[in-house]
């Protein structure tokens, strides 16, 4: 099972088995990683991953987790 945790003030950090595919379903080479950060606040220098970038440039943002309506019916 794949974990996803919203960091507070940080990345989206993913860990267990996945593959992290661009626009086009290419795949992005993870190098054997179990571990890794997406970038938030659109700052890295590194997209989709995270650089740390949201620290240096102050990014905020903190997501309490809630329970979602159920989705809509599709017409």
């Amino acid at each position: 099972m794949t974990k996803i945790t919203v960091n507070d003030n940080g990345p989206l950090r993913i860990e267990g088995e996945m593959t992290i595919c661009d626009a086009t379903g290419k795949e992005f080479g993870l190098g054997g990683r179990a571990v890794v950060s997406l970038c938030r606040c659109g700052k890295s220098e590194n997209m989709p991953f995270c650089d740390g970038q949201h620290a240096r440039q102050g990014f905020r943002s903190v997501c309490a987790a809630r329970d979602l309506p159920p989705p809509k019916p599709k017409v």
